[in-house]
């Protein structure tokens, strides 16, 4: 649309203002300024009608056009929110109903964080524990090392699920746990709590940054030189294990390399090692292999930094990485037309991260309703989008870790260097039954509490430990085994309280609150809200997102 001049119109909005100006410039000029301020008032309401409803054709005239520029419903909202990180609370959830979905996303994106907001642990800043150590421990002396090691390994697990709880960023914590599970290291291997954490804190830096800075970076942590035995490589009997898995999985992805390829390449990785007392990098000079290697048909005296950025050079680098993405957060069947354009960008931005992710939350699939409920919960999506959707209490956040683990998730101990499978794998009879168990474990402690069981939560130390990275306000007076959830105050909106039996449209409406679609069983006629509430958390709808 065109107006005075030719002059494009920016909004219908931005077209009735000027009108407005206008007017009140050739009434001042007859009536003086009291008739001036007297229209004026008058105009300025009936303007911010006009402009209200000029606004909202805009928006549908842009949608139209430009799907990211529809406006998000609480489904929308809800989604986008529990896909990119964890289940939202009422107030997160209220605050992106109503914006487009390209403002949402940027939003998510510019909200990163390179830091967590939990402390950390008491030993975060100590030097490893068996860095000094050698072979002369006494059998006493090692027996106590192992009981603290096991103890700062608790610990850490249950740093950093207090960390998923409590981050006002959840994509960061959603990221470093995808990179976590692309970039593998285990405790059962390295040993060293201090070492895994660091690797975390790493992880998180570079969530949504740069994959090169990150590949380089994560290549040479002294956790990834322990796991895959690149500590131990030397020029006369070079060790292929992180030769083969940068290409196989963090890089290229299977079938684009030859084994002729690991093998030369893992004499550029030589030399890389890992210094005492600090279990920090050292490069050792004398171990490297500085002869001439040749990979993908490239021939040169390649050190390791030099093989890896021959990897980012590949194009299949970035579509494995995307596609790797795309199962993580858009759908389980990626769409390699659309992974392809945003791998595209991707490497063409020169691998940040960012390019990537607002590719994928801006893809046409990302927004397809048939993709809502295709992926399964994690454990840890599972156990943190329960505690931050319903507010859950507790005293002591490895609580959290422990669910995890029972559910088939122990943070820091991936099954194996592929790391853990996820979608189906995630669910099989044991794993549904401590899912089932969790459940069952919240709405025990709301009864028992309610009822006035459990404990006083001055007698506790730290109790009521629910989220206070978000200030959530006031503390819950009573935990039962460690937990609390306050379901009279999740209920209050709905109008309901627990005994309360919800009619049709307050079903509904805490359906569409807690499962990504319809619930599967059957849902009990006249059941209270509690039973009800209960019932779709215990739903197969409610493991998928």
């Amino acid at each position: 649309m065109t107006i005075q001049g030719n002059k494009p119109a920016t909004s219908r909005a931005g077209f009735f203002c000027g009108r407005v100006l206008t007017a009140a410039m050739a009434i001042a000029a007859v009536g003086g300024l009291g008739g001036v301020a007297n229209v004026h008032a008058k105009t300025v309401h009936r303007h911010a009608d006009t402009a209200r409803a000029a606004d909202a054709a805009d928006a549908a005239d842009a949608a139209a056009t430009d799907p990211m520029q529809r406006l998000l419903s609480a489904d929308d909202a809800r989604f986008l929110l529990t896909r990119a990180g964890f289940a939202p609370d009422t107030r997160e959830l209220a605050s992106y109903v109503g914006v487009t979905r390209a403002a949402a996303v940027d939003r998510l994106l510019a909200q990163v964080r390179r830091t967590a907001v939990t402390a950390p642990p008491e030993w975060g800043g100590d030097p490893p524990l068996y860095g000094a150590q050698g072979k002369t421990l006494t059998d006493d002396e090692r027996k106590a090392l192992n009981q603290r090691r096991n103890r700062m390994t608790q610990q850490l697990d249950g740093w950093w699920a207090q960390e998923m709880a409590t981050t006002p960023s959840p994509l960061t914590e959603r990221m470093t746990l995808f990179w976590h599970n692309h970039f593998v290291s285990s405790d059962d291997k390295v040993r060293e709590p201090a070492l895994l954490y660091r690797q975390n804190v790493l992880l998180r830096r570079e969530a949504l940054g740069n994959f090169g800075a990150m590949l380089h970076a994560v290549s040479k942590d002294p956790a990834m030189l322990i796991y895959l035995d690149g500590a131990t490589s030397r020029k006369e009997r070079p060790n292929e294990n992180f030769a083969r898995e940068v290409m196989e999985l963090f890089t290229l992805g299977e079938g684009n390399y030859t084994e002729q390829d690991i093998k030369e390449a893992a004499r550029a990785y030589t030399g890389w090692s890992v210094g005492r007392p600090t279990m920090t990098y050292l490069w050792r000079p004398n171990f490297h292999d500085d002869g001439v290697k040749t990979v993908f048909g490239q021939q040169g005296n390649f050190d390791g930094d030099q093989m890896l950025d021959l990897l980012l050079a590949r194009p299949e680098t970035a579509r494995f990485v995307v596609t790797k993405l795309w199962r993580e957060f858009v759908s389980p069947t990626p769409d390699m037309a659309q992974v392809a354009r945003i791998a595209d960008d991707f490497r063409a931005s020169g691998y940040e991260i960012r390019v990537a992710m607002r590719g994928l939350l801006s893809s046409a699939s990302f927004w397809d309703p048939r993709v809502r409920g295709t992926l399964v919960k994690s454990p840890a999506e599972f156990v943190v989008d329960a505690v931050r959707e319903f507010d859950i209490g507790y005293d002591d956040s490895l609580f959290l870790a422990q669910r995890m683990r029972a559910l088939g998730q122990d943070l820091f101990r991936p099954p194996n260097v592929k790391g853990w499978p996820g979608g189906d794998a995630w669910i099989d009879s044991s794993t549904l039954l401590a899912r089932k168990q969790f459940v069952e474990q919240l709405f025990r402690a709301t009864e028992m509490a309610n009822a006035g069981g459990g404990h006083g939560a001055a007698s506790i130390p730290d109790a009521g430990m629910q989220r206070v990275a978000l200030n959530r306000g006031g503390t819950m007076p009573r935990t039962v085994g460690g937990v609390r959830f306050d379901l009279a105050r999740w209920l209050a909106p709905y109008g309901l309280n627990p005994v309360d039996v919800p009619g049709a449209d307050a079903q509904k409406a805490m359906q569409r609150a807690v499962v990504a679609v319809a619930p599967v069983a059957a849902q009990v006629a006249q059941a209270e809200s509690a039973a009800y509430l209960q019932t779709l958390l215990m739903d197969p709808a409610y493991q998928l997102k």
